[in-house]
């Protein structure tokens, strides 16, 4: 088939096409791959930062994203898309992460919140059903607030004492606590760990720094060079702030109350080892994210500490 010589019309759909906001998009996606980015996060994250870019929802974007893009799109893309280009996390990028189905700010000063510790809220929420049950409940290394937000949404009548040790990233936390209307149930306190805080809370959720310092040239880029590391890395084997905090909990949690954190891969007979020798604390469950991987330590506060059966 021979090609025939574009028409008026036809030239003027070509430079439509062009200049479209899906074209500019699936130009930036072919970018982030040729960065080193894995493909479906690079397609992802192109279209997430054009809509940062547009102010449009994800369904704006899928029925218009054939329309031209407005002026001055391009220039402001195109620099975001170098930040990301950079391994900037995208969330830094676009300055928000959902989580529990809520919209978090999220900024440097805290690490990107992931799905997996969601597993936190659903424990704490299947271990004290009823939605209505006054709670104190203390949450350390708050970071974004995400836990402490998701838990006082879902528990109207919880009081939650959120920690962490950076200024910066519990400012972070009381916008979001602002943002969602629970501000007047959480208690934002600048401290290491547990440290400080007065009994009894009903149970204690944590999402503490786990990744071993050895791991970090094996960390992807985003992660290793770009979060806080003071949120990250916890010593040799990434169990020194869980050994800490562990000891910590059973003078702060009445008897029969919960301490729920997460914690990383491979770490979960560390984790066991670490309740079975705290007096006063019996494991109940090691919990799997969805890729089957133990994540989240689930201990009960008990009289004594004899040795309790879990479920690995």
């Amino acid at each position: 088939m021979t090609a025939q010589p574009p028409s008026a019309t036809s030239g003027s759909r070509s430079a439509h096409h062009e200049s479209s906001i899906g074209s500019r998009v699936m130009a930036a996606r072919q970018d982030l791959r040729n960065a080193g980015i894995p493909p479906e996060i690079a397609d992802l994250d192109a279209r997430l930062i054009a809509q940062h870019v547009l102010g449009w929802t994800t369904e704006r974007y899928l029925t218009d994203v054939h329309a031209a893009a407005p002026d001055g799109f391009g220039a402001i893309y195109d620099q975001l898309i170098g930040r990301r280009r950079a391994r900037e996390p995208v969330a830094y990028i676009v300055g928000h992460r959902e989580f529990w189905g809520l919209d978090m700010e999220v900024t440097p000063a805290v690490l990107v919140p992931r799905p997996e510790t969601e597993l936190l809220v659903e424990a704490l929420l299947e271990s004290f059903p009823d939605a209505a049950a006054p709670l104190r409940i203390a949450d350390a290394c708050t970071g974004s607030g995400c836990v402490a937000i998701a838990i006082a949404r879902e528990r109207s009548a919880a009081h939650v004492v959120a920690t962490d040790i950076s200024g910066t990233a519990l400012a972070v936390a009381r916008r979001n606590a602002e943002r969602h209307q629970v501000a007047n149930r959480i208690t934002l306190v600048c401290a290491d760990l547990l440290r400080g805080l007065a009994a009894p809370f009903d149970a204690i959720v944590a999402n503490p720094p786990y990744v071993p310092f050895c791991d970090g040239p094996a960390v992807v880029p985003e992660v290793a060079h770009r979060e806080p590391a003071l949120a990250l890395f916890a010593g040799e084997d990434g169990m020194a702030m869980i050994e800490q905090l562990v000891p910590q909990a059973p003078a702060l949690i009445r008897e029969g109350g919960m301490l729920m954190f997460e914690f990383g891969f491979g770490q979960a007979d560390l984790v066991a080892g670490v309740i079975a020798g705290t007096p006063c604390l019996t494991l109940v469950e090691l919990r799997r994210d969805l890729q089957d991987i133990p994540r989240v330590a689930i201990a009960r506060r008990t009289t004594n500490g004899g040795a309790g059966g879990h479920r690995g």
